[in-house]
Order: C-alpha cells, then structure tokens, then sequence
C-alpha cells in the first residue's frame, strides 16, 4: 500500500503533474464528449482548467526542486504566472481557434459569382465542366451556358447560378 502521508511536496506536484499528462491525453481522445459541458461559461472549459492545473503543477514542482523558497509563496507564485498563462492562451489561442472556419466544405450558393476556367467544351444545348479555385481547394462541376451559347476550352466564366449541382455560367467579361 501507498503511504500517500510521507510524500514530499515535490513529490506531490511531480505525480499531480504525471496525472494531469494522462487526463490530458484523455481528453485529447475524448474531449468531444466533454466539451458540451462548459458551452455557456466560457472560462469552465476543460482545456483551460486542465491547462492552468498543469502549467500549475509544473511551475510548482520546478520552483520546489530548483529554490529555497517556502511551499505556500511557491504555490502563490504559481498559481499567478499559470493564471496569467491561461489567460492569455484561452484570448490568444482557443478564442481565435473557436471562431475559425472548422469546415472545409462549401455549399453551392457560395459558388455563385465566382470565376472559373472551362476544362471540358460547354455546347449551346448541352453540359461541360468547370474549375473554380476556393480557399477550400479546387472544385470541378458540372456546367452549363446560362445565355445558351457554346464557351470554348480554356474560357473565364463566371458563376451566375447554381442549380441542383449544374453551374450555370457565361463568359467572364473583365471590367479592365
């Protein structure tokens, strides 16, 4: 049996430390289970929270092992310097991650109005295709002249609307 009573302090912080890594670890594996829990407090996020108790632990552990400072300044200290760690990583890196685009689908309304190139003949009467380059990467679909005429290989078209996956396009004309 583990007598927990004759652990140093150090060793108190190093195992907390050794437990944070695997919940981490966890939660890296299973923190979509999780994340539903803190939707509306933005500071009960379990990255924050097992952000500062690590950062926490750490810094106790490396100021018990490295100074001479007693243990209650050492955990004030570093519980300051991981507040101010959390802070700033939950502004400057899980707010800005959380507003980010997280989908790299589209949907065809969002095509509407873009240029493309004709990579397959577009005839009067009938289907071709045509590439668009998105922020999403580059996107062939099926294509047809929305004024009715025939658009050469290798054509600009713009995107005048999409309807049930058909593009329907005409020949881009820049304005310089």
């Amino acid at each position: 049996m583990i007598d927990v009573n004759s652990w140093s302090i150090d060793q108190w912080y190093l195992y907390s430390l050794i437990f944070l890594a695997i919940c981490m670890i966890l939660y890296l594996f299973f923190g979509d289970i999780v994340d539903g829990i803190g939707e509306g407090i933005p500071f009960f996020n379990p990255t924050v929270i097992l952000a500062f108790l690590t950062f926490f632990t750490a810094l106790g552990f490396i100021f018990e092992t490295f100074t001479s400072l007693s243990s209650i300044l050492i955990a004030v200290i570093s519980a300051v310097i991981s507040f101010v760690i959390d802070i700033l990583m939950y502004y400057f890196i899980l707010v800005p991650l959380k507003s980010a685009e997280v989908s790299m689908a589209y949907n065809e309304e969002s095509l509407g109005g873009q240029v493309g190139k004709v990579i397959v003949p577009i005839p009067i009467d009938g289907f071709g295709e045509v590439v668009v380059e998105t922020v999403n990467g580059i996107i062939s679909k099926r294509a047809t002249s929305y004024d009715h005429v025939s658009i050469p290989y290798d054509s600009k078209v713009l995107i005048v609307e999409v309807k049930e996956g058909t593009l329907y396009v005409k020949e881009y004309e820049p304005l310089f």
